[in-house]
């Protein structure tokens, strides 16, 4: 584009603005501002920058107006000055086309301020200095005209699935060109060993678009799952049609995927209408995928039936949860075992993302093992700590009783209930229990003496005897000690030794506290020693608490507001 002067054919430069328009798919307008904004930088630097000139193009006539506009202002007006926010000073810059009130009053004696002036300016050529800027100016103008274009179109087609040719190859980069756009798909998005070549068709995925400096990045994958969820959908016309729903998907790209499905209509198999006749829906997708190996299964709401058939083709027998740490212990026939878990973990770790659980594999032997030598050692503590026979012992562990604190602080009734017990045998069991506790917690609470452990240690919420004996082995002592730790000093961390990396043992690393957890211990510490403030109590609406239930308010612990009711109301009373 070249701009030789303004006096240039008034057509030929809405020609210009037409095409450059029709060619970066932008608003007519957004160029002819550029064109206008163009002339002015030109007009500055020919009639110098200290005049404030506006250039008008009208867009149907093409004529270009160029006026010097002048602005009345005070005498004594300051403009820019003052101090930045890290406490600069700032130039005092008088904006170009101002005149003070003195001097507007010669020129005309009513001018007041706020007046302004408007002076046509005849036109002119470009140099080539001043069509080189011009030419720069409107580019540039053009350009985020249109990445801002780009970024409005694409941002709502996140999770489409579009077609491009590729366009160029940057380090196992490639670059797309989507038409009204340019996206890129890197390494890390795209299947293993599949090779792109220039001018080659290809379907990809957004999964995001980003505003950048640059301009915006249309981000493409094709190794995302819902890449292959919108593939069925394409495919498969209930899922397009919402009658089935994909509710979870895992992939390991090029190798292996699993996908769980839903119908909503009873009448339907959702497995089945994924596959098709003869495997025909599900095949069309594998040869997009490069042969990626599918497994649809049947979701459900029941965690365990799920986890379960997230682990096909392996037979599951027994199924343990640990809601709280959303972990699962899966057990399989011995034989089973290689195919629960697949090639290098394939298959178990494609049934974790796929569940959102930790899975643990074990065979039915190993978890026979394991039982076995838990209830020996259940039973040899029961032995020793409430000097019972074996008998006795095994009963008890046969009855879940895992540790002495079970038997010393559950109701009478559950262990007298067991049978060949009656209470007085339940009671008797119940209080050994309780003074073997009890003896173990002297014992504790003199180790804490003897290592010089402050008592206030443990009226921190969440600290416990056997934690304070940990804390004064790891030489913390007092609340300040522990204000002034971190919570990787408490859980533990890695450290880069020679080369390798290597686990430093926390002070409380056989607790295995959540950092969450840690972080809260030493956040109390740090409000009992008042460097922090402890965090507001959270609002309760007057409303909820009338509908509390009395004993709910009867067990409520006092606030220091209420004790300071009490006391006024027992003061008065004496009075």
């Amino acid at each position: 584009m070249s701009l030789t002067g303004i006096s240039a054919n008034r057509l030929e430069l809405l020609q210009i603005a037409e095409a450059v328009a029709r060619e970066k798919s932008i608003d007519k307008e957004i160029v002819i501002e550029a064109i206008e904004e163009a002339i002015q930088k030109g007009a500055r630097s020919r009639y110098g920058a200290e005049h404030d000139i506006r250039v008008h193009i009208d867009p149907k006539t093409g004529e270009t107006t160029i006026k010097r506009v002048i602005t009345v202002v005070a005498d004594d007006a300051v403009f820019g000055g003052g101090v930045d926010e890290e406490g600069n000073e700032l130039p005092v810059e008088e904006p170009p086309g101002i005149m003070r009130l003195t001097d507007a009053k010669r020129r005309e004696k009513a001018a007041a301020i706020g007046d302004t002036y408007e002076e046509l300016l005849p036109p002119f050529e470009f140099g080539r200095v001043q069509t080189q800027m011009a030419r720069q100016v409107v580019m540039g103008k053009v350009r985020d005209a249109e990445r801002e274009r780009q970024f409005e179109e694409y941002k709502d087609r996140v999770g489409e699935i579009v077609n491009g040719t590729v366009k160029r190859v940057e380090y196992g980069n490639v670059v797309v060109d989507l038409g009204r756009g340019e996206g890129i798909m890197r390494r890390d998005q795209s299947i293993p060993r599949e090779n792109f070549n220039i001018g080659d068709r290809i379907r990809c995925y957004i999964y995001d678009v980003r505003r950048e400096a640059k301009g915006p990045q249309i981000l493409l994958s094709r190794a995302h799952g819902g890449f292959m969820a919108k593939l069925f959908a394409q495919e498969v016309p209930e899922v397009y049609d919402g009658v089935i729903e994909i509710r979870a998907v895992a992939r390991d790209p090029g190798s292996r995927a699993k996908m769980a499905v839903i119908s909503n209509d009873s009448s339907i198999d959702p497995v089945g209408a994924c596959v098709g006749m003869r495997g025909s829906r599900v095949q069309a997708v594998v040869a997009e995928l490069q042969g990626e190996k599918i497994d649809i299964i049947q979701w459900s709401q029941d965690e365990a039936t799920f986890i379960v058939n997230a682990l096909a083709p392996a037979e599951v027998s027994k199924v343990v949860m640990d809601e709280e740490d959303e972990r699962v212990e899966v057990v399989v026939p011995d034989e089973q075992l290689s195919l629960a878990i697949g090639r290098r973990g394939q298959n178990v770790r494609l049934a974790s993302q796929l569940t959102g659980w930790q899975i643990d594999i074990m065979t039915e032997s190993q978890e026979s093992e394991r039982r076995q030598r838990e209830f020996t050692e259940r039973t040899a503590l029961f032995q020793e700590a409430l000097d019972v026979d074996e008998v006795i012992a095994q009963l008890l562990v046969t009855e879940g009783f895992a540790t002495v604190e079970d038997v010393a602080y559950v109701d009478v009734s559950e262990v007298a209930s067991i049978e060949g017990f009656d209470e007085d045998t339940g009671a008797e069991i119940q209080a050994r229990a309780q003074e073997f506790l009890d003896k173990e917690a002297a014992e504790l609470d003199g180790k804490r003496k003897a290592l010089g452990v402050d008592d206030a240690i443990l009226e921190i919420e969440g600290i416990t005897l056997p934690m304070a004996v940990a804390l004064g082995a790891g030489d913390v002592k007092t609340v300040e000690d522990l204000a002034g730790l971190v919570p990787d000093d408490l859980r533990g961390w890695f450290e880069s030794k020679n080369g390798e990396r290597v686990r430093e043992p926390g002070i409380l690393e056989s607790y295995n506290l959540e950092p969450a957890d840690a972080e809260l211990l030493i956040m109390r510490a740090r409000v009992v020693m008042g460097w922090v403030e402890a965090p507001p109590e959270p609002e309760v609406v007057e409303e909820e608490l009338a509908e509390e239930p009395l004993e709910a308010a009867a067990d409520a612990e006092p606030t220091e507001e209420h004790i300071a009711e009490a006391q006024a109301a027992g003061e008065a009373q004496d009075a």
